[in-house]
């Protein structure tokens, strides 16, 4: 992409749309269209058509949606399913009729079947029930994921998708009940360790492996499939490792520097065993994560406090 590209970046204040404008900018980008929830309402289509036909982006990125974790998909899936379902359609049909070209929709790796085989790959797609926890979100992101393949294939336009695994990293979500799983344990940890709590507590046996990717890894990623002249219709963008939470919640008690106990709450839902993805699609492609988990929780961290320090932490 030429650096005066005009690139509309929906979701800009959410950690992965954060971390897209930073490396935007990183690498001189100077045309950057931003709006902000209370500028541009991309649950209401009129709203959105005019914003499109008024801009005329040459590309977009559609990294805005309602997320959460375990508890929040599980109590608020009709929220989760509208919300999303919207956003997608909405913001992809304007898209086109606006004549964009390039557009590039993020969903997740939660789009797979819960017992998919491991690691997953992209042809797994539809091959098998979902996890109940999180039904309602995958469905609107695969929707959004099929939005683009059929635009793309009827109309000519590249319109495409990547699906990030558990991301994390500035701008995260820290919420004590609606956060995922490692922004919550960052939070419940460093509070355990000003209070100077005996133990904290996990959520289920610890057993489940899992795989994060920091979100300037992602944004690197997106940024690279936007530069290939055909990309896959959709890609995993993981980095290839998974952890297990128990394994996953002692990293973070080192890297808080908590000396309390662990005691895991069996009676609290583990979700999907593992879910772990195949890389190699946009392996093949050129492009490789760089941040390790431990260097990943350690720079967490350390924006989790510069966040709360500085008002911008959001819970």
């Amino acid at each position: 992409m030429e650096k005066d590209t005009k690139i509309y970046i929906a979701g800009h204040r959410g950690m992965v749309g954060g971390a897209v404008l930073r490396a935007l900018e990183g690498q001189g980008y100077r045309n950057l269209l931003t709006r902000s929830r209370s500028e541009l309402d991309l649950l209401d289509q009129s709203v959105v058509d005019a914003f499109f036909q008024a801009e005329r982006p040459d590309v977009a990125v559609i990294a805005a949606a309602r997320v959460g974790g375990i508890h929040a998909n599980n109590t608020y899936p009709a929220d989760f399913i509208y919300e999303n379902l919207a956003i997608a359609q909405h913001t992809i049909h304007a898209a086109y009729r606006a004549g964009v070209q390039r557009l590039l929709f993020l969903g997740s790796t939660c789009i797979y079947p819960k017992l998919a085989e491991q690691p997953i790959q992209e042809d797994s797609l539809l091959s098998g029930p979902l996890e109940s926890t999180n039904e309602a979100y995958a469905i609107a992101k695969i929707a959004g994921l099929k939005l683009c393949e059929f635009y793309r294939r009827q109309y000519g336009v590249c319109f495409h998708s990547a699906m990030p695994t558990n991301l994390y990293g500035p701008g995260d979500n820290y919420h004590p009940k609606n956060s995922h799983v490692l922004p919550a344990l960052i939070r419940r940890f460093h509070e355990a360790k000003l209070n100077r709590a005996p133990e904290v507590s996990i959520w289920g046996t610890g057993a489940p492996l899992r795989e994060f990717l920091h979100a300037d890894d992602a944004a690197a990623g997106i940024l690279h499939l936007l530069e290939l002249e055909n990309p896959p219709d959709w890609v995993n963008l993981g980095c290839g490792e998974d952890i297990s939470i128990g394994d996953l919640a002692r990293l973070v008690q080192r890297t808080v520097g908590y000396e309390g106990q662990l005691v895991f709450d069996t009676t609290k839902p583990d979700g999907t065993p593992r879910k772990l993805t195949d890389i190699s699609r946009i392996r093949a492609t050129g492009w490789r994560p760089q941040i390790s988990i431990e260097d990943g929780v350690a720079m967490a961290y350390r924006s989790f406090l510069e966040e709360g320090q500085s008002g911008r932490l959001r819970e």
